[in-house]
């Protein structure tokens, strides 16, 4: 096999190679998207849920302290 086959065998091997890394790099920016989104929307849920959180928190304590003035 002379050099130019070589060669051209070798620049077919770097273009599949090259390929695979673009399809694997496309797929990994889906995912990183993705999981961005998902990040995003989970800490938006626990904010939520600590407001709700908090708010049970005062509702408990009113009762509480409006039980501890029945009692007196």
């Amino acid at each position: 096999m002379d050099t130019l086959e070589q060669t051209g065998k070798d620049l077919e091997r770097l273009e599949r190679q090259l390929k695979k890394l673009l399809k694997q790099t496309g797929k990994l920016r889906e995912e990183n998207l993705s999981l961005q989104n998902r990040q995003e929307s989970l800490v938006a849920e626990r904010a939520s849920l600590v407001a709700k959180n908090e708010e049970a928190r005062i509702k408990v304590e009113a009762m509480i302290n409006r039980l501890k003035a029945l009692e007196q």
